[in-house]
């Protein structure tokens, strides 16, 4: 990227936070942070006024820049990501999106906006069934303000069996994989870490109490954790290329991590909490898998696929 390009990409980073580090700066532009150093006293040198704390990170002290342009580059994405959040969202969420993407739509050039237009209709998201998300739902809203507040959430949670639950919950964060958007928090009935569907939760409310942050993992710290925990085991099977097909998307909801390619073969690797659950999904694929570790689990194939020849006979 030219100097002239960073500098002024620099200067809008800076108005997206209070604070920014400068390891932050150095690692989006791929340069060092002598050069991000030389870069703000470069902004400086020029009247912007930057602030900075030791250890800390820069600032702008009352300072904005005039509406910017955008690439079509840049507005195609936007268009990707109104797609997305219209299929993958509540109707809060859409809602907030909509509004910020006409005051953005404002500001682009006559051929942007062109450009948008045209495009729009010749891209679409298509979710499956099990990933919907409510229409008019309120409830990622409603947990947003309150990962941000840290503020204790009062819900109705309904289980896969058996009743519904009502939980107390401290929020720390929000979570997308498998079919949907999961809700991370500390659960005080269960005095333990939960990871709570949000198109299970029937009725959800803000108690307004607060918690402190610091009796509270982050959610990287927690996502960071889970690999080291006794409850995920990790499990490697070889798929033969043909059934590796049938696998794409009903893979991530049995911990799906990821996949290399050898020989006409796709080998992936599944993180799971549920060992039973797996063996079973991979019965379905019969003669084109073969299971490389851990070599106890073979044994539950077995059982599980006797258990299908006893019942069918």
């Amino acid at each position: 990227m030219p100097r002239l390009d960073r500098l002024t990409a620099i200067l809008i980073h800076l108005q997206t936070k209070r604070v920014v580090k400068a390891q932050e700066l150095a690692d989006r532009f791929g340069v060092s942070l002598r050069t991000i150093y030389r870069d703000v006293r470069s902004l400086e040198e020029a009247g912007v006024p930057v602030g900075a704390e030791a250890g800390v990170g820069y600032f702008l002290e009352d300072y904005h820049l005039p509406p910017v342009m955008f690439s079509k580059n840049e507005a195609s994405a936007l268009l990707f990501g109104a797609k997305l959040v219209d299929q993958y969202t509540d109707g809060s969420v859409r809602e907030g999106f909509e509004s910020a993407l006409y005051k953005i739509k404002s500001v682009l050039k006559r051929g942007e906006k062109d450009h948008i237009d045209d495009l729009s209709d010749q891209i679409a998201v298509q979710r499956s069934a099990a990933s919907a998300v409510s229409g008019s739902g309120t409830v990622l809203s409603t947990i947003q303000a309150a990962i941000v507040a840290r503020h204790r959430l009062r819900m109705v949670y309904q289980r896969q069996y058996g009743t519904d639950t009502e939980r107390e919950i401290e929020p720390i964060g929000l979570l997308h994989y498998g079919v949907g958007w999961h809700l991370i928090a500390w659960c005080h009935l269960r005095q333990a870490y939960r990871d709570f569907r949000t198109d299970r939760i029937v009725r959800l409310a803000d108690t307004g109490q607060p918690f402190p942050a610091r009796d509270r993992l982050s959610l990287s710290d927690y996502l960071g954790t889970l690999q080291f925990t006794a409850q995920l085991t990790e499990v490697w099977v070889r798929f033969d290329e043909a059934m590796a097909r049938h696998a794409q998307v009903q893979r991530y909801n049995f911990g799906y991590v990821d996949e290399e390619v050898l020989d006409g073969q796709v080998r992936m690797r599944f993180l799971t909490m549920s060992t039973e659950g797996l063996c079973r999904w991979l019965l379905m694929f019969g003669n084109g898998i073969h299971l490389e570790s851990p070599v106890e689990l073979r044994d539950n194939l077995r059982a599980y696929a006797q258990e299908l020849m006893a019942h069918w006979g």
